[in-house]
């Protein structure tokens, strides 16, 4: 049989106690008496059936048991303290730490942060960046990763929804070569993306054009500097529908052939499964994926 939690104020009494190791300090800091401080001791040994302290002439000292049993209990009360205080103190003003894609944060969220911002401008906001999704940052509350959707212990929300198709600079199609049909992609530089199963090699073969050697190129650990060298007239890019946009609208990319595929990857926001989620990381969510919806229905 399971024994019975003791009292919380019997546990703080403890903790306080064994960090001073003194029953006066410790209702000096609980705000009680010296006798109060020690009767809950008492009865918490009582009820643990085992002396936690050692009183001596000039003090206190923990026993054995003592010393094994306030590391957990110091550890509970300080999660619980910052709990209560994200939740209903000044934790409540906390930044919300948000790790992003950064060709996603540039070319999507960024121009949409404004609205979020002024719905709610009491909500601090963290950004980093996530090149590599292996990696990790304990201090995020959420993710936003590119990929098919499943990562083992994460909740997704898809958030893009996007054809993958060649875009380049438009001094490129006034070049001597003219841009008849997809071979004309042999005689150009590819700019491929390291981490995309869906690249160059899947948008040919979708699209008939296997036979195409695209091993040479120049190969970049990051959609936005592809993307940016394609607009420098270094080569084609394959470009995402969300993410193009308003760089073929600005001009400085145009995507000269007609043939898209549709791609199975995208943009998620990702969070823990089985972790609690800070108010502001909920609203920020619920916002996130309200614009998403928003824009794929704008699309269709």
């Amino acid at each position: 049989m399971k024994k019975r939690l003791p009292p919380l104020n019997w546990l703080r009494s403890f903790e306080a106690a064994a960090r001073y190791l003194s029953f006066t300090q410790a209702a000096t800091e609980l705000n009680l008496t010296q006798a109060a401080v020690s009767q809950q001791v008492k009865g918490l040994e009582s009820q643990l059936g085992a002396s936690l302290f050692k009183r001596l002439p000039r003090g206190l000292e923990l026993t054995d048991a003592g010393l094994a049993y306030l590391p957990a209990i110091h550890e509970a009360i300080q999660r619980l303290s910052v709990a209560t205080d994200e939740i209903f103190g000044q934790g409540r003003s906390r930044l919300l730490t948000l790790r992003v894609n950064l060709v996603f944060f540039t070319s999507w969220l960024a121009p949409r942060l404004g609205r979020f911002r002024e719905m709610h401008p009491d909500i601090g906001l963290r950004f980093t960046s996530n090149i590599w999704v292996g990696e990790s940052d304990k201090e995020a509350d959420m993710e936003i990763r590119y990929g098919k959707g499943t990562w083992p212990g994460l909740k997704s929300d898809r958030l893009t929804w996007d054809e993958l198709f060649p875009v380049c600079s438009p001094a490129l199609v006034d070049k001597a070569y003219p841009l008849e049909s997809l071979e004309a992609l042999a005689r150009h530089t590819l700019l491929h993306v390291i981490g995309y199963e869906e690249g160059w090699g899947y948008w040919l073969n979708s699209t008939g054009y296997s036979h195409l050697d695209t091993s040479q190129g120049l190969q970049f650990d990051t959609l936005i500097s592809a993307l940016e060298m394609a607009a420098q007239g270094q080569g084609f890019a394959l470009g995402r529908t969300s993410l193009v946009e308003d760089m073929i609208a600005s001009g400085r990319l145009v995507a000269p052939f007609s043939q898209r595929v549709a791609t199975s990857e995208a943009f998620h926001l990702v969070y823990p499964a089985h972790q609690y989620l800070h108010p502001h990381a909920e609203i920020f969510r619920t916002w996130l994926v309200g614009e998403a919806i928003g824009g794929r229905e704008g699309i269709r």
